[in-house]
């Protein structure tokens, strides 16, 4: 699944990387393929449509979830975006059809019959116990209302948009270094400091042991994903 700039948040990764001479290697999974959850230090799940994400829902399940359970269970990071978080929950339901996920998360999605939650978002997110507060800018666009469980924690408070449900004041999920949420547009080149949290988390580093970048442009992108959101 990749129709909401996801191949953007993998090269931002690499590019990352590349700039502080780390290495990266980019394993694509496709379908019947299996999933090696010891292989890797971090692992991604894109959006998609409907149809898309029937399809992928079926494959994770017999070819992937074992692999994501152990991944998770290890500490790597697991980061899902928009149909990719759906997916990370128990089910996502339609209509009178079920899609199951593969449960890294207790959270149910359910396709809503009212508008769709569409538009520029911002949340606020604390990654790290005792850090301050980071915002969190992107883009929205989902039918479906993502309820989590009692013992779930979002992965941030809605400053601006809609988050999960339109109404709750949350948005996304984060257990351990399992992520999941709607932010899309890119998300990580909106949000660099993000995208630099992932791969310290990945490589069992602090964050302040990655070598600094110029990070202008960057800035810039987020200051314009804020402000579009009304920050």
């Amino acid at each position: 699944m990749n129709i909401y700039a996801d191949r953007g948040n993998l090269l931002m990764l690499e590019r990352r990387c590349a700039w502080r001479g780390l290495d990266f290697k980019l394993t694509a999974s496709g379908l019947g393929e299996p999933l090696d959850g010891t292989a890797h230090d971090l692992f991604y799940l894109g959006g998609g449509q409907d149809r898309d994400q029937r399809l992928c829902a079926e494959d994770l399940l017999a070819h992937k979830r074992e692999g994501l359970h152990i991944a998770a269970r290890r500490g790597a990071v697991v980061l899902g975006v928009c149909g990719g978080y759906q997916l990370l929950g128990s089910s996502y339901v339609l209509g009178s059809e079920e899609i199951p996920g593969v449960g890294l998360v207790d959270v149910r999605t359910v396709r809503h019959e009212g508008p769709r939650l569409i538009g520029n978002v911002a949340i606020e997110v604390e990654l790290d116990p005792g850090t301050p507060a980071r915002v969190l800018a992107g883009f929205e666009n989902h039918g479906g209302r993502t309820h989590l469980g009692a013992d779930e924690r979002p992965l941030g408070r809605v400053l601006r948009g809609h988050g999960n449900d339109g109404h709750s004041g949350f948005e996304g999920v984060r257990r351990g270094n399992v992520i999941g949420t709607y932010l899309h547009g890119p998300l990580l080149p909106k949000n660099v400091w993000l995208a630099d949290w992932l791969i310290a988390t990945a490589l069992r580093i602090d964050i302040a042991a990655l070598a600094p970048l110029d990070d202008a442009f960057e800035d810039l992108a987020h200051v314009g994903a804020r402000r579009a959101a009304g920050l």
